[in-house]
């Protein structure tokens, strides 16, 4: 076999492994009641519930804010994010928060607010420093 054929047969195979890995993170959107169920990250749709405490102490701990998301069936969990509380956070239209559940709450690494705006909507992305 040819050099050129070699290393043609390696790209290739080396372009299948890299769109797997991308395409798991394309996934669609769970639910709190799919993620009880699941081992693994998922990423949940919701609504900030303003009605609910938010805690963010950033003189104990500025890397945990914890806050309540109703996910698109309506049920609604208490979400922990370990960073720090983004700003304008309650003028969000929607929350996309990536992560797992563990005893009950969601431990988000990974967060997408959607947040309205005059002229176009703003896409917020808020990145763990901590992985899960």
């Amino acid at each position: 076999m040819k050099k050129t054929h070699i290393i043609a047969i390696v790209m290739i195979g080396l372009a299948i492994i890299l769109l797997t890995t991308a395409a798991e993170d394309m996934g669609t959107y769970s639910t709190f009641a799919q993620a009880d169920k699941l081992d693994k990250k998922i990423k949940v749709a919701g609504i900030l519930s303003k009605d609910k405490d938010m805690t963010y102490n950033p003189e104990v701990d500025p890397n945990y804010f914890s806050f309540f998301l109703s996910d698109t069936e309506g049920e609604e969990r208490e979400v922990v994010l370990l960073a720090a509380k983004p700003q304008d956070f309650e003028r969000s239209e929607q929350i996309i928060v990536t992560g797992e559940m563990k005893d009950g709450k969601f431990f988000a690494s990974d967060m997408l607010m959607k947040c309205p705006s005059k002229y176009k909507d703003e896409e917020i992305y808020i990145r763990s420093e901590a992985e899960i």
